[in-house]
């Protein structure tokens, strides 16, 4: 049995302090007090809520509570409970005692506001369309370029859009784009807006989910989205019908409920959490990566570390650096046509120590791998040809690209100088090559004298001189790269796959309650709620009729239709 106890001490403020009248409520577990206060000819009354002892040893509440009289003159000095169970007033002000109560709550409701603003869906996907426009810029402005790129091509006298000069480019940070505090800073506000929607509303919602219940009314159960009632049935029938459709059944005396597809509604958190390491990979590849890129002539070689720039303030870099790469063969395949199909580097790679430690013929789409760095086949060249004048060298004349009038063409020339002491300019024999196939002279004139393949040591006699095209030595085009975010955005989008797939799995759950000789059932989904009354139709369908033995010596039995 409960009873009321009130400290000795506040009838002493009863008394004394504030002269209250209290009209207690006994036997009542946390009930209210009502009281009567009385001053200057005026009388109110309140209520104060306390929590009661009972008989049973419960151990008095260490919480501190505060009686304050409203609608006073003035203000009547605070009466705190204290954790011994005494009252007094200790000297203190009520200011004090509601600016460390208020402070307190201020500091619990602000994270919640701070999570209800991040979590707001207008927000989250106007972010998403600032990153989108952010990517979409980056596009437009060519990246890593020098200054001198940027003040031509975007001039403050006629800046593009009217307004957007290279002033805008270079102190935004859009010459790097993906790795400007702008775009960075748009990024995580978006995971930022993920992160507290998956906490407010997705975790709470998988929560919800998770917890089964029993509706142990039919009324209760014939407001769901779906209702209906099976005359002459039984609940235990129906459960065996469910478990066979793939139903998690608990049953609970005439009451049950029932419910699949409960992974549909960790999908959501899934998808979140995939799309989380997506953006974290990314930003990892901009502030953590090296990257670097070069051409190299057969038969030489260079470091790596040479060519590697750090992309970011997180770029480390590896024991792999210091590895010593060789240009052992390049080497092109050609359509029937003549066209580049595809080109080859033969690469050794060498430790420290000058030992091979990985060789490997790369091409276009095959990269070499190794410690961290990844090596890419994506450009090539001509940077000499191997010469033989009447018989003497061979001699290496270096190869210029030629510019020619748009497409996408490449054509390379020589020159060999032919001495002539009458002749105030330089003169020489030409030539002209597309690829390593074939070369094409033109004598000092500028006229046309012939094609030589290289290596075929076939000579041409041009102006007096025989030449022999030894040999055509390409140039590889490299690009190297480390990039640790890589692995974390192809989990980002192995798991994003996953869960949006299993995001399409229906949750439902259904609750039927035994009502004598028929069974309520009602149920709802969160998915495919057009489709969920066939569904539910066809499972009830297959629930057997309770039918009554035709004889009457016969005790009732129970028997499927």
């Amino acid at each position: 049995m409960e009873t009321l106890k009130m400290s000795s001490r506040m009838s002493l403020v009863q008394n004394q302090i504030l002269p209250l009248n209290f009209k207690p409520y006994p036997l009542i577990h946390n009930s209210r007090i009502l009281g009567v206060y009385s001053t200057k000819g005026r009388t109110f009354s309140f209520t104060l809520t306390c929590k009661l002892n009972t008989v049973k040893g419960n151990k008095p509440s260490k919480e501190k509570s505060r009686i304050s009289v409203p609608g006073s003159d003035g203000v009547a000095p605070p009466v705190v409970e204290s954790e011994e169970g005494s009252v007094g007033n200790g000297g203190r002000k009520v200011e004090e005692a509601k600016n460390g109560v208020v402070g307190f709550g201020l500091l619990k409701k602000l994270p919640r506001k701070v999570l209800g603003i991040l979590s707001n869906l207008p927000l989250a996907i106007a972010e998403m369309f600032a990153v989108a426009a952010l990517m979409a810029l980056g596009t437009f402005i060519d990246q890593g370029e020098a200054p001198d790129y940027y003040f031509q091509k975007f001039p403050e006298d006629h800046p593009p859009l009217g307004f957007f000069s290279w002033r805008w480019v270079l102190t935004l940070g859009f010459d790097h784009m993906f790795s400007s505090p702008v775009f960075l800073g748009t990024l995580a506000l978006l995971g930022a807006s993920l992160m507290a929607c998956t906490y407010t509303t997705q975790i709470p919602l998988v929560k919800v989910a998770r917890r089964w219940s029993f509706l142990q009314s039919a009324e209760t159960i014939r407001k769901q989205e779906y209702a209906d009632t099976l005359p002459r049935a039984s609940v235990k029938d129906l459960g065996v019908i469910l478990m066979g459709d793939g139903y998690e059944v608990f049953s609970k005396g005439p009451a049950l409920y029932a419910f699949k597809g409960l992974a549909g509604r960790f999908a959501p958190i899934g998808v979140h959490i995939s799309l989380l390491l997506i953006m974290s990979g990314g930003t990892l590849s901009a502030v953590g990566s090296f990257r670097g890129a070069v051409t190299v002539p057969q038969g030489l070689n260079f470091v790596a570390g040479d060519v590697l720039a750090p992309s970011g303030f997180l770029s480390t870099p590896s024991d792999a650096f210091s590895t010593e790469i060789h240009v052992n063969r390049f080497s092109m395949d050609y359509y029937d046509s003549g066209e580049v199909s595809q080109f080859h580097t033969d690469l050794s790679l060498f430790d420290l120590n000058g030992k091979e430690v990985m060789r490997k013929t790369i091409s276009v789409n095959d990269p070499l791998r190794y410690g961290g760095i990844t090596i890419y086949q994506t450009d090539w060249s001509i940077s000499a040809l191997q010469v033989l004048k009447d018989d003497e060298g061979p001699f290496n004349l270096a190869m210029a690209p030629l510019q020619l009038n748009g497409g996408d063409k490449k054509l390379f020339g020589t020159f060999l100088p032919v001495a002539d002491d009458n002749s105030p300019n330089v003169k020489g024999i030409s030539m002209l090559a597309r690829d390593l196939q074939s070369v094409i002279l033109y004598d000092k004139e500028g006229k046309f004298a012939g094609v030589r393949r290289p290596n075929s040591n076939l000579p041409i006699e041009i102006d007096g001189i025989k030449i022999v095209i030894a040999d055509a030595i390409g140039s590889s085009g490299l690009d190297l790269k480390t990039d640790p975010g890589v692995p974390v955005v192809y989990a980002g989008f192995g798991a994003l796959m996953l869960t949006t797939c299993i995001s399409y799995l229906s949750h439902t759950q259904l609750w039927a309650l035994q009502d004598g000789t028929s069974v309520v059932v009602g149920g709802k989904t969160n998915r495919a709620k057009g489709e969920f009354p066939d569904t539910m139709n066809c499972l009830l369908d297959q629930v057997p009729e309770l039918v009554e033995s035709s004889s009457p010596e016969e005790p009732n039995i129970l028997s499927g239709l």
